[in-house]
């Protein structure tokens, strides 16, 4: 019998899902700002309580808005404690977990501590701080008020469709032809030139004639 060759029988290949062309890449910093106040004083936080707070800026891609000012975001207390007995200030520990962008969620990534004692919001996990942070201190109760900024990243890559035609690469410049100058043109450019020189010399020497010319003795 004759033997079936494995080699001609063809493999079917199979379409590959298609992937994003652009994306917004991860680590893009993302500016926040808290739109309600976090306080360790009294008791209306606990730990595992979710604060919103608002992207403070839009995130652009190129001309693009990707992330618009507004989008709302959702951060988390994860550790706290009040104040106390013999000058304990109130601490707690926030993290920046998401956005809320057209129906699906955008992790991010932040971590800060914010301690009753200190004067300025530290970050945890070297996550960049935005503006400035003085004044965060009510009493020794640590407190983080609204509208104060903060920065977050961009936890993965975030896929961006762009409107058709459209793209980010940059227009290249057109060079523009200068168009050549004849030898006659030329010839008459260095003629008026030249005339233009002699006749400011002549100026300048009639008027040194007219300085330099003798003044009469005064018979009185």
């Amino acid at each position: 019998m004759a033997q079936v060759n494995q080699s001609a029988v063809p493999v079917q290949a199979l379409r590959a899902p298609p992937q994003p062309k652009t994306v917004l890449p991860a680590g893009t910093e993302i500016p926040l700002k808290m739109t309600q106040d976090v306080t360790t004083k009294g008791r209306g936080w606990e730990e595992g309580d979710q604060f919103n707070l608002a992207v403070a800026a839009p995130v652009m891609l190129g001309d693009f808005v990707v992330i618009p000012a507004g989008t709302k975001g959702v951060g988390r207390i994860t550790w706290l404690t009040s104040r106390g007995a013999f000058g304990k200030s109130g601490k707690m520990d926030i993290e920046l977990e998401y956005l809320e962008l057209s129906g699906r969620r955008i992790n991010i990534d932040g971590t800060y501590r914010q301690e009753g004692d200190g004067a300025t919001l530290a970050t945890v996990g070297g996550v960049i701080v935005a503006g400035l942070f003085a004044g965060f201190i009510t009493g020794k109760s640590g407190t983080i008020p609204q509208g104060r900024e903060l920065t977050a990243t961009l936890e993965s890559d975030l896929p961006v469709a762009l409107p058709e035609g459209a793209n980010l690469a940059p227009v290249p410049v057109q060079a523009t032809s200068v168009a050549p100058v004849e030898a006659s043109d030329e010839a008459e450019l260095v003629t008026e030139a030249a005339e233009s020189v002699s006749t400011e010399v002549a100026e300048i020497d009639d008027s040194n004639a007219a300085v330099e010319e003798p003044v009469e003795p005064n018979p009185e």
